[in-house]
């Protein structure tokens, strides 16, 4: 028998948030909308683009993920197997759409726009007890200076 090989790998952009729904058994499925362009040069040198657009459907945990971290206008990279599905439409015609069924997927965002969302826990602040120390604690702890520690570090003092 003769090999063959479905594969599609895309980078893109998300057209739409992703929608993420249950089969009957409680199976986790999420689609989403992907665009990739395309730009070039005429013989004539004038620019030109262009957009495909994707169905993408993810299922289980994969499912699960892209609907927790993905949105609209994210950058990822998505790869997986082409599928067509057919179906009659409710005026009795058929219909039928090409997806790509994703087995694996990155996110390709800069973490700078994801840092945003992060809230940073707040600082537990030390009990009064740890706040006082005697007067023989502080005589006991080296200064910061006589550990070598300095606070302030100019480029200069950097070896290479």
């Amino acid at each position: 028998m003769a090999r063959s090989l479905n594969r599609a790998q895309l980078i893109g952009n998300l057209t739409r948030d992703p929608e993420l729904r249950y089969t009957p058994n409680g199976t986790a499925v999420c689609s989403f909308g992907l665009a990739t362009n395309r730009s070039w040069t005429t013989d004539t040198g004038e620019k030109k683009d262009e957009a495909e657009f994707h169905r993408i459907v993810a299922w289980n945990k994969l499912a699960e993920l892209c609907s927790q971290f993905l949105t609209k206008g994210s950058k990822v990279f998505v790869e997986g197997r082409l599928a067509t599905r057919t179906w009659n439409a409710q005026d009795g015609s058929p219909r039928n759409a090409t997806e790509i069924i994703i087995s694996d997927m990155l996110l390709l965002d800069s973490k700078k726009g994801r840092e945003e969302e992060y809230v940073e826990p707040k600082e537990s602040k030390p009990s009064p007890k740890a706040q006082k120390k005697s007067k023989d604690e502080e005589e006991k702890e080296p200064s910061k200076e006589a550990s070598g520690e300095e606070s302030d570090v100019s480029p200069e003092d950097i070896p290479f």
